[in-house]
């Protein structure tokens, strides 16, 4: 049956930033696809643990900062996942921070950490988890969570754009090397979502009414929104998928 290979029974996802948002969301929608749960954030993430098992999987905590994430904290990460729930078949890179400033004026801190948690953990992390998954001889899934600004420039948020551009830039370099061997990178790139990072756009009223004027659906997006997307690239529906950015963005990119 076709509705089979959306199904994601006996796998187990690693999704960061899973707290809350986006990332709570994701995770969520990969348990009731079928698959158990690690969740990772600096936060306590004990409300999405929780919804986790209400869908009957197993799921697990990773409390860790990936402002500290470099390629052996990546591995080491990776390799507790695995020896928690047995195996690892898909790695959702999800968390993200955002920092505005005018560019002339942008804060040399704040673009190190931007860069930091929203690519090069991201990198890291998808590294760390090909390499179990050649290991393990099943291959795996790799989804990276990109932005609207892997396609546009924005305002007021270089840093931002920069690292989602990158993470878009290194999903294709990532989906080349790695397609033939079984592993599949692909990106979801979510409009613009009613969620903590867009808090700013939406408490100003002219930025929140141009905003919405220009999305066809005619309103913000929803953490859940994205679930459907995910599962798909996460699934044996998308086997044949390397490579893409996926948006889902309410016709914001169609406009």
């Amino acid at each position: 049956m076709i509705l089979d290979r959306f199904r994601l029974d006996g796998r187990v996802a690693l999704v960061t930033g899973a707290a809350r948002g986006l990332g709570q969301a994701i995770a969520v929608g990969l348990a009731e696809a079928g698959a158990d749960v690690c969740a990772l954030d600096i936060l306590p993430a004990e409300e999405t643990l929780q919804q986790i098992r209400a869908c009957g999987r197993h799921s697990s905590l990773l409390q860790h900062d990936l402002l500290q994430t470099d390629a052996a904290a990546a591995d080491a990460l990776v390799r507790a996942c695995a020896a928690e729930h047995g195996r690892l078949d898909i790695l959702v890179n999800n968390a993200g921070i955002i920092r505005r400033s005018p560019a002339v004026a942008f804060p040399e801190e704040d673009w190190r950490a931007v860069l930091q948690v929203n690519l090069s953990s991201a990198f890291f992390l998808a590294q760390a988890a090909a390499r179990h998954f050649l290991e393990s001889g099943r291959g795996g899934k790799i989804i990276q969570i990109a932005s609207m600004l892997s396609f546009q420039g924005g305002f007021r948020t270089p840093a931002y754009a920069a690292a989602k551009s990158g993470l878009a830039g290194l999903t294709r370099a990532l989906a080349n090397e790695w397609a033939g061997q079984g592993i599949n990178v692909n990106a979801v790139a979510p409009g613009y979502m009613a969620t903590e990072v867009t808090a700013p756009l939406r408490a100003d009223p002219e930025r929140r009414e141009s905003i919405l004027a220009r999305i066809p659906a005619g309103r913000w997006g929803e953490p859940s929104d994205v679930q459907g997307a995910v599962v798909f690239l996460a699934s044996d529906a998308s086997a044949y998928l390397h490579g893409v950015i996926l948006p889902v963005d309410g016709g914001w990119l169609a406009w």
